[in-house]
């Protein structure tokens, strides 16, 4: 699998340093989630830089049997077709394996074999949902609603309702904070592994809880502030200081706007390397492939020469 880079700067994964990055400072003031999803201390061998863990779904109609997901693991397994009676009866899911993983900035994208923006009538390849966003962008560009899939509070979705966490760099760069936005189980669980992997570059008001999203806030993270969809566009890594001009224009080929130049590219590095790697997949059935480590996919990266699309 290859990580792509949004810069030139190569940084490597840090080895978790005695339980992250110190005590939050009250992570921003916003409210908690349940309990319920925080991932198993239970871990078996490593693979792509960090030990496996199990991660609790809630259980549920949309749940298909699946009680847990998997960090670092491969994902992949046979195809279903969600059977009558359940919710989107006739989709398919499940499949996608972690090499898998990336899309691009557009809501849409990051699922195996389909192009095209919005999420409307889709299978769901790595199980989970896509992320929802407001009604008034959903007004502003059509494609981006995801009304089907219920409001961002849908406790019904594979992995509970949508939560958000806040990661803010430590350079004292005011336009550095970054928002992770997913279900409940994959946020508590990217919160450990980021803290782990990129303690050194965090602020210490960065969240340790994840908190609601609030898909019809204004001041909750918006769609054209995602700067990468990941899992088939169920996971979305925003930037507070972006403003993505494509996002909303009636072209879906529209050129993305460069990131800003006067950004911790270093840990935003590190946020796009530890959730390719680590965000939770339901895994098939027991398979002899793993993940690629760190070194072996900053070795992959030398040999892409399309980084300049990443920036």
């Amino acid at each position: 699998m290859y990580i792509p880079l949004f810069s030139e700067s190569r940084p490597r994964l840090e080895r978790r340093k005695g339980g992250g990055g110190g005590k939050s400072s009250g992570g921003g003031g916003k409210g908690s989630s349940s309990k319920s999803s925080r991932g198993s201390s239970k871990s078996s061998g490593g693979s792509g830089g960090g030990k496996k863990s199990n991660v609790p779904l809630p259980s549920g109609g949309s749940s298909h049997g699946k009680s847990s997901a998997t960090t670092y693991g491969y994902g992949g397994g046979k195809p279903i077709v969600i059977p009558a009676g359940q919710p989107f009866a006739g989709r398919s899911a499940g499949g996608a394996t972690r090499s898998q993983i990336f899309g691009t900035k557009s809501y849409g994208s990051g699922y195996p074999g389909t192009t095209g923006r919005g999420v409307a009538g889709r299978g769901f390849p790595f199980w989970f949902w896509p992320v929802v966003w407001g009604s008034t962008a959903a007004e502003t560009a059509p494609y981006l609603n995801g009304s089907e899939y219920g409001d961002s509070f849908n406790t019904s979705r594979f992995g509970g309702p949508l939560m958000e966490a806040t990661f803010i760099s430590n350079n004292s760069n005011p336009n550095t904070t970054f928002h992770i936005v997913s279900d409940n189980s994959t946020v508590t669980s990217l919160i450990d592994t980021v803290s782990g992997n990129c303690s050194s570059h965090l602020s210490l008001s960065s969240d340790k809880t994840p908190f609601p999203f609030n898909a019809s806030s204004p001041s909750a993270p918006q769609p054209g502030q995602v700067i990468q969809y990941y899992r088939a566009s169920s996971v979305a890594l925003t930037l507070d200081s972006y403003n993505n001009s494509a996002t909303f224009s009636s072209n879906q080929n529209a050129t993305d706007t460069p990131l800003p130049s006067n950004i911790d590219m270093t840990l935003l590095n590190c946020l796009n390397q530890t959730i390719a790697l680590s965000v939770p997949l339901v895994d098939g059935s027991p398979v002899l492939f793993a993940v690629p480590s760190v070194p072996t996919l900053m070795l992959l990266s030398l040999v892409i020469s399309s980084i300049s699309s990443f920036i």
